[in-house]
């Protein structure tokens, strides 16, 4: 089953996609033959109950999974050509992630932990003064705060501000949510969407939410490693 973006530029795309873990009758497939199209500047919820295949898709997006068979693309030209480097390369230049939990550095402060993401990125200090990036997200005031003092809200927000320092084409984001009450929720999924406005990077979310799915473009839901529907929001 293919899915396709409106006709836009076309950053990333997997194209008739397994990935398979086992041998044997014990093979079990994490997806089963998925074909999915992302187009620069959209925004995607992958959705479906846990062990769907929505997290292994949003990997191998990302390049941390590689595929058993099909292939993935990256501004149309497949990963599987490029080397371990080059693949490294395109990680650290134009994906960007931000996790369930903050994963922040514990014993960097908020500056340091988005600094040092710049650094990684060779983004550097040219693109986006950390401490710009941490106003951006309400937590200038916060730059000398380690991970153990911030809330679990504001951790997440420095993790924001940690994957835009990377100057990302695509941000990926697992259930970035799942572990902040409702009202911590709205404003962290409020502030991704405002910096997707402002950056203009495509943006993929997998979540179990309906609510947070509803906030994106578009919808894609699976089921058993395979995509079973698609729809679009207005």
């Amino acid at each position: 089953m293919t899915i396709e973006a409106p006709p836009r530029e076309e950053i990333a795309a997997c194209r008739d996609v397994v990935v398979a873990y086992g041998r044997g009758a014990a093979v079990r497939r994490a997806l089963d033959g998925v074909s999915l199209v992302l187009a620069a500047d959209e925004s995607l919820a992958l959705t479906g109950r846990s062990g769907s295949g929505k997290t292994t898709l949003l990997h191998v997006l990302g390049s941390l999974v590689e595929p058993t068979t099909g292939a993935v693309e990256w501004h149309g030209n497949p990963l599987s050509s490029l080397d371990r480097a080059a693949r490294g390369a395109v990680r650290a230049h134009g994906i960007a992630y931000v996790f369930q939990g903050s994963n922040l550095l514990p014993y960097f402060t908020a500056y340091e932990n988005v600094a040092f993401a710049a650094h990684v990125s060779r983004e550097g200090l040219s693109a986006r003064d950390p401490l710009e990036l941490l106003e951006l997200v309400g937590l200038g005031a916060k730059a000398e705060s380690l991970p153990s003092e911030l809330s679990g809200g504001e951790a997440q927000r420095v993790a924001i501000a940690r994957a835009l320092a990377q100057g990302p084409e695509l941000l990926l984001c697992d259930e970035p949510t799942g572990h902040l009450d409702s009202d911590t929720s709205e404003r962290v999924l409020e502030l991704i969407g405002a910096l997707q406005d402002e950056f203009g990077f495509a943006l993929v979310i997998a979540t179990h939410d309906s609510a947070v799915a509803r906030r994106l473009r578009r919808e894609v839901e699976l089921r058993d490693g395979r995509i079973v529907h698609e729809e679009r929001n207005t």
